[in-house]
């Protein structure tokens, strides 16, 4: 009996020409595909980039603050012991930014000290333009007339004084002729009596007449002889009268005369001085003005420091006096701060700082339960110093002297209005990578 052969010849045969064919087949790809590689521009072949390790979130304790921190509003240094007069805002109230918080009990003084100043200032400048106009048209015509005046006074007191020297004189000039006629009929007859009395007394020796006739010649000449010398006497008083009357008369006309030019040459001088303007006295109005305007300033300033005002729009967190006391230096009237926009302040480690990133998101939780639910925010400040901890953990066994640096995360507006009550609230901060 024949042996069976496990394959058939034509089957064997089938497939040595099956796997003669796959392997020229194999060996023509691999010879096309050495051809195109060595045909193309050589590369510098990379490594692979290592896979990135999953995300790592940043954790720290921090406290909510507001924006720009809490601030002491107070008048300022120079009203040192000032007193509150006035408060217009309670703790809670939102004040905008301007807005009056409190008036200080100098107020009624720093005011009516304005009020002063701006009338002086008012006075400065009518008296500007005074200067500037000059004189009044009216001033001008009633100096003008003033000195028509002065030069009629004076003719009339020239015309006057002369009509009363002529007067005198024409008065001396007649007693001296009218004396002079006197004088020379006296001495005429006090002639005619001597000559009568030598011829009586011729006559006596001769015993024609008596003694009483001789004694009555004797008698006239006598008589005539006193009224000579009287009429003389008169005539000399009246002349030296008269002479002295015309003297003074010249001399009051001369004094008159003099007086009377002389205000009229004052008055011609008040005229243009009335009428010029000199631009001297325009630059002293000028400054007077300028010193009452700074003057007005400087009181209006005064007067603004005793009206206290919030310089930014916020919150008022604390009232730290109240009126009728005095501010005490460092405490200020009131706490305020901008609660509408609150910050996480986060202490990282300064191991894990390298991690955080401006503008990182990051959510922020209370660690007591303080508020609910998280918060929401971005790293908006990476602090520049290291420094111990401020907040400190619950856990007794942490290491309170870890080195750490602040980083705000600026809460997004919806976090900001829930926690805006609550500055210095303690958190947890997870800054995510």
């Amino acid at each position: 009996m024949k042996e069976k052969l496990p394959f058939k010849p034509k089957t064997t045969l089938i497939i040595a020409l099956a796997a003669t064919a796959g392997l020229v087949s194999l060996i023509v790809t691999f010879y096309s595909l050495w051809r195109f590689t060595s045909s193309q521009p050589k590369t510098v072949s990379t490594p692979l980039a290592a896979p990135k390790k999953p995300a790592v979130s940043v954790s720290a304790l921090g406290r909510l603050e507001p924006q720009g921190e809490v601030i002491k509003v107070a008048p300022p240094p120079s009203l040192g012991g000032a007193k509150v007069a006035k408060l217009l805002v309670q703790e809670g109230d939102l004040v905008a930014a301007g807005q009056i918080i409190a008036i200080l009990d100098n107020y009624k003084l720093k005011e009516k000290a304005v009020q002063l100043a701006e009338e002086d200032e008012k006075v400065t400048r009518a008296n500007l333009n005074i200067v500037k106009a000059g004189a009044k048209k009216g001033e001008i015509t009633a100096q003008k007339a003033e000195i028509e005046r002065l030069k009629a006074e004076l003719q009339g007191q020239i015309q006057q004084n002369q009509a009363k020297i002529a007067r005198i004189t024409a008065e001396l000039d007649g007693e001296k002729r009218k004396q002079t006629a006197t004088v020379g009929r006296l001495e005429a007859k006090l002639g005619n009596a001597e000559r009568e009395f030598r011829r009586y007394q011729q006559l006596a020796k001769d015993g024609a007449i008596s003694d009483s006739e001789l004694d009555a010649r004797r008698l006239n000449q006598e008589t005539a002889q006193e009224e000579l010398e009287e009429a003389k006497a008169n005539f000399s008083k009246t002349i030296a009268t008269l002479s002295e009357q015309l003297t003074e008369t010249k001399a009051d006309s001369n004094t008159t005369t003099a007086t009377l030019r002389k205000q009229i040459l004052e008055a011609t001088a008040n005229l243009d001085r009335i009428a010029e303007v000199r631009g001297v006295d325009v630059i002293k109005a000028q400054t007077q003005v300028e010193q009452a305007t700074a003057s007005l300033a400087q009181a209006r300033e005064e007067f603004n420091l005793t009206i206290v005002r919030a310089p930014f729009r916020g919150q008022v967190l604390k009232i730290k006096t109240y009126p009728g006391e005095s501010v005490a230096q460092g405490e200020g009237i009131i706490e305020l701060a901008r609660t509408g926009e609150m910050l996480a302040i986060a202490e990282v480690y300064e191991s894990d700082i390298s991690r955080v990133r401006l503008g990182q998101k990051a959510s922020v939780t209370s660690e007591n339960y303080t508020f609910h639910g998280k918060l929401h925010g971005r790293v908006e400040q990476i602090g520049l110093q290291i420094g111990k901890k401020n907040v400190l953990e619950s856990d007794p066994a942490a290491d309170i002297d870890v080195r750490v640096i602040e980083v705000k995360i600026l809460l997004d507006p919806e976090s900001s209005k829930k926690v805006a009550g609550l500055t210095n609230a303690k958190v947890i901060v997870e800054i995510l990578s």
